[in-house]
């Protein structure tokens, strides 16, 4: 890796914030770019390129990129992730700032920015973008009028997209190393429950409130020396990273749902529908009986839902597999290790915004298996598992995807709101 990259500042969130700290950004030295997809549909999407001088003059350049015959992931990933590298080798760059489109989620392009080999530039050696940028910073913008509703909803981003507006606005806010929150909040009670669920969705960012139209000073200053600065998050690791509030504030709180008793499969798939209404997160490792080496990663925004596999427990592992798995998830495990079952265990966290805790827990706790079926291990494989390898609930349809970088992270579709 090389040893003095050119820092890059990933700008993400609703238009208007997010224009007014793109602005803040733009200082001499630095080029910002900015993929408009308004046009995708139409099968046109504009790269801008914002290269201001030492004297502070902008020059602009337009550059309208198809995308017939691929899909909008392809096509920022061969067009943006080249370009990072291209600009990071120009030593009038001091720094990269990139304007995602408010359809881009921020973990998903971190991720490629640190994986996608890019391949075939001339005189560059074969490397991801990462080899020459590195993450300073996420800023993550939110509208305080709308960020609790879009939060908590279940509206689709586009009729050619599958993903919520939900899942994409609370993972760019979870994401963020700084909350960059516009004052719009009709009334102040608004204000302090979107203070809670901020406080608790993404504990480790600074917040930082700005009335409408004004442009934010010394963002990059606020970051904290813990923030993730693009680390995407490891399935394995601890659900309460920074320290969240764990009381009730504003009708706002965490609940954590641990047992040692894995999901009966066709209950579990019922009671996940509890998750849908007046939940602004949910994420977690799920035990299912029918799957007995298998971690299953949830994780759910307002109206949307996802269930993928996670890799094996560690209990299932044999001694080649288990030495290549990290010392911090080793020690982990090694704290809750059962001698029966391992380190097989439900762990799930739930972000609560107006849904009554008592009945989220009983309703998920009652999907476990009951002692009489604890007892008959050898059923369990006779179960219906509506989370096999093939399935995903709503079914998929013929319709086009206005696909973005989301599908760079390996997830799969589970269960949305009806």
């Amino acid at each position: 890796m090389t040893v003095d990259r050119t820092p890059l500042v990933l700008v993400c969130g609703p238009r208007g914030p997010l224009e007014a700290v793109t602005t803040s950004l733009a200082e001499p030295g630095a080029a910002v770019v900015h993929h408009d997809l308004s046009g995708v549909e139409a099968g046109v999407v504009t790269r801008r390129t914002t290269r201001v001088d030492a004297d502070g003059q902008a020059r602009v350049r337009d550059v309208a990129l198809g995308v017939a015959g691929c899909c909008v992931d392809c096509m920022l990933r061969m067009d943006l992730l080249p370009l990072l590298r291209t600009l990071a080798d120009d030593a009038a760059v001091r720094r990269i700032v990139v304007r995602l489109d408010p359809l881009l989620e921020a973990e998903a392009l971190c991720w490629a920015i640190e994986n996608t080999v890019v391949t075939g530039m001339v005189g560059r050696v074969d490397a991801p973008a990462g080899h020459d940028v590195r993450i300073e910073a996420v800023v993550g913008c939110v509208d305080a009028a709308s960020f609790l509703g879009d939060a908590t909803g279940d509206e689709p981003m586009s009729a050619y997209d599958d993903r919520t507006v939900a899942q994409v606005t609370v993972g760019n806010a979870r994401h963020a190393d700084v909350l960059v929150v516009a004052d719009t909040a009709p009334d102040r009670w608004t204000a302090a429950r979107l203070t809670a669920v901020l406080a608790r969705l993404a504990p480790r960012a600074a917040t930082t409130w700005i009335a409408v139209n004004e442009t934010p000073a010394d963002l990059l200053a606020a970051v904290p020396a813990s923030s993730r600065r693009g680390a995407v998050d490891d399935a394995h690791a601890p659900l309460l990273d920074g320290a969240p509030p764990l009381t009730e504030d504003c009708g706002v709180q965490l609940l954590e749902i641990s047992d040692r008793r894995p999901f009966h499969p066709g209950r579990l798939h019922e009671a996940v529908d509890v998750l849908l209404d007046d939940v602004v997160h949910a994420r977690g490792r799920l035990w299912v009986a029918t799957q007995p080496d298998a971690v299953l990663w949830l994780e759910s925004a307002g109206g949307g839902l996802r269930i993928a596999a996670a890799g094996r427990w560690l209990a299932a592992m044999d001694a080649p597999e288990y030495d290549d798995v990290s010392v911090a998830r080793r020690a982990m495990a090694a704290l809750g290790w059962d001698d029966e079952y391992g380190d097989r265990a439900q762990s799930l966290v739930v972000l609560l915004a107006g849904a009554d805790p008592e009945h989220v827990h009983r309703v998920l706790t009652d999907a476990l298996l009951t002692d009489a079926e604890l007892a008959d291990p050898g059923s369990w494989t006779t179960w219906e598992d509506p989370f096999g390898q093939y399935h995903e609930d709503p079914c998929e349809t013929d319709e086009p995807r206005a696909s973005t970088l989301e599908s760079t992270l390996p997830r799969n579709t589970g269960k949305a709101r009806e």
